[in-house]
């Protein structure tokens, strides 16, 4: 009888120039089973992840080896079914992570998906980010929120999340490498993708929406629901009606006109706290030298990144999409407002490193005059937004800047210092011209930041206005069970736009749950 198979899990280090040297893997894999590396069979990494802390840094792995060859997975795409005909249809208002990765959800549930976007389609996309980038032309339904892939797709690509309980992240990870993705996602600690590389995936996951009987419409502009008595019967697009068995809305974090179109139709929405505040902007090698303890870094050490948070008066402040070796994009998506937004490429070899640094905005720290509705949250961002538009004395996307350190002291700057973001900087007090509370709130939230990373705090470092689309101002409520709207039958708010997640795999583990959550239904209701 032949000896069963023998497996076993190691967790070994590797130094900075063993990290791809497969001999060096198999030595330290077998030193630590004590077995001759001759005879250690097969191996494959788990998990990767970087010890900056250690100096020189170094990468922890964890391997499985095992005497017979592993098993190659099954294709997740492989349980897509043909839905062309299929008696059940959902409306995926969205195509972001939530709405596609819901859409694919539906292949599983042999449901058909009918994805309506108000953009368009990540190749048609491109000339409206020219034009908002170098003439100032903000696309109300095709910017850098609005349009294929959502948000994500013009973003870092980053796929770190805590969100385990929401569903299973690595069939999130399976079906973007499916989909062309490196399959180094699979086991980084903090995977991402880029923004160079985001666009091809999320056209092939379109494409396999499409081969499989789903339907996906660019251009499509939904203005309004077909609800009957209680129950959501479709959505009205381009003056059209498009009906379906539920509607899934995942319209992402910035379509404000589906919020005032809930409040009109008397379908409840809610405040949520949401945050506001800049972008910050250093010199990369400095971040590199400041985590990693080297000004140039080794080759295969990747951008150093942070993660900084503070309490301010029971307040929070902290990073948020910090881009190592990234840019500032403007992130507008409508004429005459200010808001910035952070990316990298895939290789993050920008010479910037620039993080979103942000303070919560609880109910309470909305001004009256902005109302004291659902709504007021949405009112006052889009306040701060336009302010900070109307102070650059330009029709154009060229933001207003400050020295960091002269941010802190309340003293103008000078000068703008050298930047990623395109459409260009202009100096401005924003120490005075955010509001009083939000600026305080990141003055010392910057001092103590340097206080736990010393030298974060520079003159070589700048902030930019406004990073204000951190999540959405508004929550649209959902039974916790069955994931429908409380007051609206077979209406399902999804992900970001909705109030429930924050980046994209937790919007693609939305969507799937929704899904998921709608197949139980049509299975008991026969």
């Amino acid at each position: 009888m032949p000896a069963s198979p023998e497996r076993k899990t190691v967790q070994i280090s590797l130094s900075l120039e063993q990290l791809y040297n497969e001999d060096a893997l198999r030595k330290k894999v077998a030193r630590h089973v004590r077995i001759p590396v001759k005879h250690l069979g097969h191996t494959r990494i788990i998990s990767r992840s970087l010890d900056a802390r250690s100096r020189p840094p170094k990468f922890r792995l964890r391997v499985e080896h095992s005497t017979v060859p592993f098993d190659a997975d099954t294709p997740l795409m492989s349980a897509f079914q043909d839905v062309s005909h299929a008696p059940k249809k959902a409306v995926i208002v969205g195509a972001g992570p939530a709405g596609y990765f819901a859409a694919l959800e539906c292949l599983m549930h042999g449901i058909k998906p009918i994805v309506l976007d108000r953009g368009f389609d990540v190749r048609t996309r491109r000339k409206d980010l020219r034009a908002i980038q170098q003439e100032g032309v903000v696309h109300p339904h095709s910017n850098y929120c609005f349009g294929e892939g959502g948000a994500g797709t013009y973003s870092d690509g980053k796929l770190y999340t805590r969100s385990h309980k929401r569903g299973n992240i690595d069939s999130v990870l399976r079906l973007l490498v499916e989909h062309g993705a490196h399959s180094d996602i699979l086991v980084d600690a903090h995977p991402h993708i880029g923004s160079n590389k985001l666009p091809k995936v999320v056209s092939s996951i379109r494409e396999s929406i499409e081969r499989f009987g789903g339907e996906v419409h660019f251009g499509a502009h939904v203005t309004d629901f077909l609800v009957e008595g209680d129950t959501c019967k479709g959505v009205v697009c381009n003056g059209e009606t498009v009906v379906g068995d539920v509607v899934v809305l995942a319209t992402g974090h910035s379509a404000r006109d589906i919020y005032d179109l809930l409040q009109r139709r008397n379908i409840l929405v809610e405040f949520k706290p949401f945050a506001l505040g800049v972008r910050v902007e250093h010199p990369q090698p400095l971040i590199d030298e400041l985590q990693y303890g080297q000004r140039h870094r080794h080759e295969h050490l990747p951008a150093a990144s942070y993660r900084l948070v503070a309490q301010v008066q029971e307040r929070g402040v902290y990073s948020f999409c910090m881009c190592p070796g990234g840019l500032i994009v403007p992130a507008a998506t409508a004429p005459g407002e200010l808001v910035t937004n952070g990316m990298s490429m895939s290789r993050r070899d920008s010479p910037f490193a620039n993080s979103g640094i942000v303070t919560e905005i609880q109910e309470h720290h909305i001004p009256r005059e902005f109302g004291n509705d659902a709504l007021a949250g949405l009112r006052y961002q889009q306040h701060i937004e336009q302010t900070m538009f109307a102070n650059n004395n330009s029709e154009k996307q060229v933001a207003p800047s400050q020295n960091l350190e002269d941010f802190v002291r309340g003293k103008d700057s000078a000068s703008v210092l050298p930047t990623s973001y395109i459409p260009g900087l202009h100096t401005a007090p924003l120490h005075s011209l955010l509001p009083q509370d939000i600026a305080l709130a990141l003055q010392e939230g910057f001092k103590q930041f340097d206080r736990k990373m010393k030298g974060f705090l520079t003159s070589e470092a700048q902030i930019v206005a406004t990073e204000s689309r951190t999540s959405s101002p508004v929550r649209i409520p959902r039974d916790p069970e069955t994931l429908e709207h409380t007051h609206v039958k077979g209406l399902y708010p999804c992900a970001e736009g909705a109030g429930y997640a924050g980046g994209i795999v937790s919007a693609a583990l939305d969507g799937q749950r929704v899904i998921r959550c709608i197949a139980r239904a049509f299975s008991t209701s026969h």
